[in-house]
């Protein structure tokens, strides 16, 4: 497994070997032990998600689960290409309100580790673009939260794109107005 840092303390990019041969590919896409042996220790995962945005230019995001119940998520899309995005909500971190953004696509297998205390969000930048998430903690719909897409000074990749966003995500709060659960 190769394991990269990035500029966000906690928010890692993991990409799994991938095997291949002329049918196709082998490659293990969650693997504690090899993770382990790379330095990286994540937390035990109870639930996988998956999701599937069919335009081009769909932003789902941005989103947060508060505590008792909030989720760390590692990242990857089955199908297409995604712009994978987290956000540091955590009140006291140097990185607070910074944001990492990483492309994510069936043809690289890069996955994203998300660590609770974060915000999350996506855009597609393939049709019918699939993300496949395991997740730390079960939903919680009470601890449920989103944060407006565009109030966090990402750089979207949206040339040339009208975003399709849910009524739910435009009418979340912007960054400047969020009262942070985490701590960091």
């Amino acid at each position: 497994m190769k394991v990269e840092k990035t500029p966000i303390e906690d928010v890692l990019v993991i990409t799994p070997p991938r095997f291949g041969d002329h049918r196709g590919f082998f490659s293990e896409s969650w693997n504690r032990s090899k993770l382990e042996a790379a330095g990286v220790s994540l937390p035990e995962f109870v639930q996988d998600n998956h999701s599937m945005s069919s335009e081009v230019g769909t932003v789902r995001g941005l989103h947060f689960q508060s505590p008792p119940h909030a989720q760390g998520k590692l990242v990857r899309c089955g199908r297409g290409k995604i712009f994978d995005v987290a956000v540091d909500v955590r009140k006291g971190s140097p990185t607070y309100g910074k944001w990492f953004g990483e492309t994510l696509s069936f043809e690289n297998g890069v996955q994203l580790w998300i660590p609770g205390g974060f915000l999350h969000g996506f855009m597609t930048l393939e049709p019918d673009s699939e993300i496949i998430y395991k997740c730390t903690d079960h939903y919680a719909p009470e601890c449920d939260g989103s944060v407006k897409w565009d109030s966090c000074g990402i750089d979207w990749p949206i040339e040339g794109l009208t975003p399709v966003i849910s009524e739910k995500d435009e009418k979340a709060q912007t960054l400047s107005a969020f009262e942070t659960p985490f701590t960091y």
